[in-house]
């Protein structure tokens, strides 16, 4: 498999770029190129939400509130009707944003506490101890301590996918794993029909991507938008295409 981007291959930052046909989708009348560009994060969204089996009724804590796992919430709560959607992050700015513009419930993890001592608040605070845990948890982030807090949080036989990639090992919980009988689950970017899901939910209006962008620079100052993600700065910037 060639990702562009991914090394040895290069990124899309061209003005043209060839792709075979059957990797293309074409945008409803309604969806903006901006709204387009952000149908690839959309669609890791979707493959995780789909890999989670999350449906109408369901609880989901998912960790890390940048673009993925704001649109892993926003597909879980949007297109699968999930009764319960927990973003989890430890930057107060971007759990606001998730409460404010997507109407979130947020938990802001502050150091100091284990990931046990983390997943017990979230049980409790959320109303999810008669359950003894969630039914999903996403991990946006790659981060050992999420997964952990993760795994703690999900009730038997609860389900974990893991979307964030960080470093290739993890120190895991084994013991609740099996105890619990949880399931775990990997997710690798996205599967057949997940853009055609992606751009179906912009086009209905299910997920609202433009949200997400926080700002746009000019081709030539593309720079500018990859120092912007360095800082840590907004959530999503987008680079215009050349004229």
């Amino acid at each position: 498999m060639k990702f562009a981007a991914a090394p040895p291959v290069d990124g899309t930052l061209t003005k043209y770029f060839r792709a075979a046909d059957t990797f293309c989708y074409k945008l409803p009348d309604n969806v903006s190129v901006d709204e387009g560009a952000l149908m690839e994060p959309l669609t890791v969204a979707v493959h995780a939400v789909k890999q989670a089996g999350v449906t109408h009724g369901s609880t989901i804590v998912v960790f890390g509130a940048g673009p993925v796992g704001l649109l892993i919430a926003a597909v879980a709560k949007n297109a699968c009707s999930a009764s319960l959607v927990v973003v989890v992050d430890i930057n107060d700015e971007r759990l606001k944003f998730a409460h404010e513009t997507f109407g979130m419930d947020t938990y802001l993890s502050v150091k100091g506490k284990t990931s046990k001592q983390v997943a017990d608040e979230l049980i409790e605070k959320f109303g999810q101890k008669s359950e003894r845990g969630f039914e999903f948890a996403i991990d946006a982030t790659g981060v050992a301590y999420c997964i952990q807090t993760a795994l703690y949080s999900l009730r038997p036989r609860g389900t974990f996918v893991q979307t964030g990639m960080g470093t290739d090992n993890a120190e895991l919980p084994i013991s609740t794993i099996c105890f619990r009988e949880l399931n775990v689950k990997g997710c690798f970017r996205y599967n057949s029909g997940d853009f055609q899901k992606a751009v179906d939910l912009v086009g209905r209006g299910v997920v609202d991507v433009q949200k997400l962008i926080s700002s746009k620079v000019d081709f030539l100052q593309a720079k500018e938008a990859f120092e912007l993600v360095r800082q840590g700065k907004g959530l999503k910037t987008l680079i215009a295409g050349p004229e």
